[in-house]
């Protein structure tokens, strides 16, 4: 799917990467996926679902803990430019995830529980 997206976009045009260098990610932009550390927060896949109404549109359904079903399923948010770099969140503290409940409309321990990895104390 990257590599369909990056040549739909116009990047084949102007890379020639092998599988290999996808994966060793030698390409610009990024592909962070909510989960992972630059998107610790797993609860922001049901955002993608419902707008692009992902279980009906391509049968792949959320568990009540995120987990995609079927499980070779992958999503992610495509940030296709020269700047774009990986990075990790790093430890957040307890004001941190205040501020994020609020946000997101969640309590406080909902927001520490979906956010436990980053937590820094």
């Amino acid at each position: 799917m990257h590599k369909q997206v990056r040549g739909e976009w116009g990047y084949h045009l102007k890379e020639y990467l092998s599988y290999d260098d996808i994966i060793k990610e030698k390409y610009q932009g990024i592909r962070p996926a909510p989960g992972y550390p630059a998107c610790p927060d797993h609860t922001e896949k049901g955002k993608i679902w419902k707008l692009l109404d992902v279980s009906e549109n391509l049968s792949v359904d959320l568990t009540e803990n995120f987990a995609m079903n079927p499980a070779s399923s992958v999503c992610g948010f495509y940030f296709i430019r020269p700047e774009a770099s990986y990075f990790h969140v790093g430890k957040i503290n307890r004001d941190q995830v205040e501020a994020y409940a609020a946000r997101k409309g969640m309590t406080f321990d909902e927001a520490e529980r979906w956010l436990r990895p980053t937590l820094g104390y």
